[in-house]
């Protein structure tokens, strides 16, 4: 009896235990399937809204801020090199003022274009104006022509002013040349400026340096950057080459401790041209020092033959300095390119030169101006009587 009792409490058990398992089981598959639910829901969902952010971002791109920065970028390139072009051009009207009305209205109307945005139109505009600016110059220089009363001379004065006409290998040349002997004579460099000047820098005009200095004849110096150029606006008449002026004043001359560009030195009683301001200390027991370039002649053989810059490629007025011995020269050659004025010096016998600065600021004096006025200048050559 009590066997049969306890059979049937196990019996009873197991079958409880069996209910309980089964109960268990499906309330875990019921809440597996309620929580697989739940994520897949909360995928479709992100999914949803990933693909709405996305459509959202296409809008931004097509018509918000990504769109505008674009089209902005565009537009400031376009202001940028248009802008360029203008500036170009109206600095090489500085040297044509006055000699064509159309250039002019052009170039105002370019101007109206850029102010409405219209780059297309002001560039094209510009381009004209380019081509027009051009034409004339070569037209200037096939029309320029010696005057009659000039005497055809290749020898150099050996003492005073000369205008002559020079004829070499390349043609003939018209040139105001001025002479002295280093003997009785004191070349200096003045300057404006007694120290270095990165922008709104003093000038003077030759007839000031003359005058300040007692000087019987004058030049002016070496390149620098205009006030009226649109790309000097930030360095307004200021250069960065080497001169150590006549209060024995080395200006520049942290910039040019490794220098390239050509100098020239004047002692006392000679002249010492060298390749490379590099090759310059600071001694300031010279009279004066400037540097420019290119170098036109050394040992009487041409140093320059033609560069990459188109300003030095044109015809033009060209300022220069060089020696032969004892004697030193300062001058301008006429309706030349730079390298044309190495085979002009060449053909008068000068041994050594350098050129100037030349354009709207040649300026040469001889007791009065013989080339010029010109612009006012940073700096100046000068013979000063012993």
């Amino acid at each position: 009896m009590k066997l049969f009792y306890l059979k049937n409490l196990i019996i009873k058990k197991g079958f409880y235990f069996i209910l309980a398992l089964t109960f268990s089981l499906a309330g875990s598959s019921i809440y597996y399937y309620f929580q697989a639910k739940q994520v897949k829901e909360e995928q479709i969902a992100l999914s949803s809204r990933l693909t709405s952010l996305t459509s959202d971002f296409e809008k931004i791109k097509n018509e918000d801020q990504v769109k505008r920065n674009e089209i902005l970028s565009d537009e400031i390139k376009n202001i940028q090199s248009t802008y360029q072009k203008s500036s170009n051009i109206y600095e090489k009207l500085l040297d044509y003022q006055g000699k064509d009305i159309k250039v002019k209205t052009l170039y105002a109307n370019a101007i109206f274009d850029l102010s409405k945005k219209n780059y297309a139109s002001a560039s094209a505009k510009l381009v004209e104006i380019e081509k027009i600016l051009s034409s004339e110059q070569i037209k200037i220089a096939a029309e320029f022509k010696i005057p009659a009363n000039v005497p055809e001379n290749n020898t150099a004065p050996s003492s005073g002013y000369a205008k002559q006409s020079v004829k070499t290998d390349i043609g003939t040349f018209l040139v105001d040349i001025i002479s002295a002997d280093l003997g009785s004579t004191r070349v200096i460099v003045d300057s404006a400026s007694d120290s270095d000047c990165s922008n709104d820098c003093p000038v003077l005009s030759l007839s000031d340096y003359v005058s300040r200095n007692g000087a019987f004849a004058g030049v002016n110096g070496s390149y620098f950057c205009p006030a009226d150029y649109p790309s000097c606006a930030d360095k307004k008449n200021s250069y960065d080459t080497l001169i150590m002026n006549k209060n024995k004043k080395y200006i520049n001359s942290d910039n040019n401790v490794y220098s390239k560009v050509p100098a020239v030195i004047f002692l006392e009683g000679s002249v010492r041209f060298v390749g490379q301001s590099l090759e310059w200390g600071r001694d300031t027991s010279v009279n004066g020092v400037l540097a420019n370039y290119p170098l036109l002649l050394s040992g009487g053989n041409i140093a320059f033959g033609g560069g990459s810059d188109p300003k030095q490629g044109s015809k033009g007025s060209r300022s220069f300095v060089g020696t032969k011995g004892s004697t030193i020269y300062i001058g301008v050659v006429h309706n030349a390119t730079v390298a044309e004025v190495a085979h002009v010096l060449k053909a008068l016998g000068i041994d050594y030169a350098l050129n100037l600065d030349s354009g709207g600021s040649t300026a040469l004096w001889s007791g009065s101006y013989k080339v010029g006025p010109g612009r006012n200048i940073p700096s100046a050559i000068l013979f000063v009587h012993k």
